[in-house]
């Protein structure tokens, strides 16, 4: 698309960039409004529908990845992704002055998520590792990632519903609750959707943008698909879920920032499942490498600390596990340019 041109990808990953950046706002005004229009919830909103629609240009970029025969720039695009969106909750706590995000934004469906989402990952590494048998070229392991997530939304509905324990309340938490004020005037509910789905339609044409610039800088420069997937491109596709968390953060839909994360890391692992679809040389799995391996398990620590700092819940401040999410994630780019 660009002929190899270093310049014009450069170019091109900046206009994507501006392009999310400044449809992140007024898309998550607009999600959070229907999760109060639909009774669908902010944190459920987060997951599905804010969660879908940015991860868009992720999945594009990697299925793009691994149709071209790149599998280490379609499996870090998509697990790179899931490690900056999960330190995005850290940046976003910096945000947040009234309390401790996790503290404000505790409830067990967040709490389930990032341990569902290891799970998730560890499998992963243990097909990585495991032997690489395909049906229609495609892995088993890729079904069963489908699997683990539709489990884990039924899962976090269930929880939510009927919980078997209970977030112990503070002054600092926040409910899922309607806002009063979301409704406005003459808007009606199809107008919303259609809205919706124009914005998606957007964000799916800067994923396919995103991936082809991506490609040619691997071409052009040199550099190793692991790196440009995991910090590049996971990066620039990553950045309607920084818009989105930043904003939900400012408007004070709390339940609906950590949602966003939470939604857009799960549809992230399954952009490793299309991209198997789309790799047609056997398993994507069989392809990892070095760089893979280390993307995955920096996606399990941070989320294990999400999980943790849900669950210690510090009143006020980032909290240590804030921190240690800013010094894990910089140590594993670190490690990435290193090995790559």
């Amino acid at each position: 698309m660009f002929g190899g041109s270093i310049v014009w990808s450069v170019l091109a990953l900046v206009a994507a960039t501006a392009v999310l950046v400044i449809g992140g706002g007024p898309f998550t005004r607009l999600v959070d409004r229907l999760a109060d229009r639909t009774g669908m919830g902010e944190t459920l909103a987060g997951f599905i529908l804010i969660g879908a629609v940015t991860a868009l240009p992720g999945l594009i970029t990697s299925v793009l990845g691994a149709a071209r025969g790149d599998p280490t720039f379609a499996m870090s695009n998509a697990l790179g992704g899931i490690a900056v969106q999960t330190t995005f909750i850290a940046l976003a706590d910096l945000f947040y002055r009234r309390a401790n995000l996790e503290h404000a934004a505790a409830s067990l469906p967040n709490l389930l998520a990032p341990v569902g989402l290891s799970i998730m990952l560890a499998a992963v590494l243990v097909t990585g590792a495991g032997p690489q048998l395909t049906v229609f070229g495609v892995h088993p392991a890729s079904v069963l990632l489908v699997f683990l997530y539709w489990y884990w939304l039924r899962l976090s509905r269930h929880v939510g519903r009927n919980p078997m324990w209970r977030v112990e309340e503070t002054r600092h938490t926040r409910h899922d609750e309607p806002d009063p004020d979301s409704h406005r005037p003459g808007e009606t509910l199809a107008g919303m959707w259609a809205k919706f789905f124009a914005l998606a339609a957007v964000v799916s044409v800067t994923g396919w943008v995103i991936g082809e610039a991506g490609l040619t800088l691997i071409e052009g420069t040199g550099m190793s698909g692991g790196f440009v997937g995991a910090v590049v491109t996971g990066f620039v596709t990553s950045t309607p879920e920084l818009v989105t968390v930043l904003y939900a953060v400012r408007i004070r839909a709390l339940h609906l920032a950590i949602g966003d994360i939470i939604g857009g890391n799960g549809f992230d692992m399954l952009f490793l499942s299309a991209s198997d679809l789309a790799y047609r040389e056997g398993s994507i799995y069989a392809a990892m490498n070095q760089e893979v391996i280390l993307v995955t398990g920096l996606g399990i620590l941070l989320n294990l600390l999400v999980a943790a700092g849900l669950i210690r819940r510090q009143e006020q401040g980032i909290g240590f596990e804030g921190i240690a999410m800013f010094a894990v994630y910089g140590t594993g780019v670190a490690a990435l340019a290193m090995i790559g």
